[in-house]
């Protein structure tokens, strides 16, 4: 298992097994990643699932699964860790997306995971950490059945004076607080 540097709230793992890799357990946060070799075989809410490369797993806070490699060839996965209150806080008040299936296929989900879960030896920017959580939790909430939220006109206006900070800001670091 490779672990790579994360802001507080957010972990960032690549694993490689063959057989059975871990026995029934569960996390406090949500676990969101990718298969990117092999077949990764898991039991998730009292049903066995499969994920094959490029399909996005989501799993639950506190919810029992196992898991391991479906093939003699093992498996290679990366997984982000997410506490509930780093997404919470993205969501304005909305109630955290639930996703049913375990497994989700969506190649732009997907891409936008792999945006934030590699190179996994390359720390994240607080600008990019932003900017990837609101695009996480779109994903997570149209796989949740949740409507999409109308973009306001001073979300517009907002925008339009970000845009304008930054291009006046070029030549500095600018941090998504300011």
């Amino acid at each position: 298992i490779i672990s790579a540097p994360d802001p507080a709230g957010m972990e960032r793992i690549e694993a490689r097994f063959h057989g059975s890799a871990f026995d029934p357990h569960r996390h406090d946060t949500y676990a969101i990643g990718v298969t990117l070799r092999g077949v990764q075989t898991f039991r998730y809410r009292g049903a066995a699932r499969l994920s094959l490369p490029g399909q996005v797993i989501v799993l639950h806070p506190d919810e029992l699964h196992d898991g391991g490699a479906g093939t003699e060839e093992g498996l290679c996965y990366r997984m982000l860790y997410l506490e509930p209150s780093l997404m919470l806080d993205c969501l304005g008040g909305t109630a955290l997306p639930f996703v049913r299936d375990g497994v989700v296929t969506d190649d732009a989900f997907c891409a936008t995971l792999l945006s934030a879960l590699g190179p996994l030896e390359q720390e994240l920017d607080e600008l990019f950490v932003d900017d990837f959580l609101a695009q996480l939790m779109q994903s997570l909430a149209r796989h949740a059945g949740q409507p999409a939220k109308p973009i306001a006109g001073t979300a517009r206006r907002a925008a339009t004076l970000a845009r304008q900070y930054l291009t006046e800001n070029l030549d500095r670091p600018v941090r998504s607080g300011e």
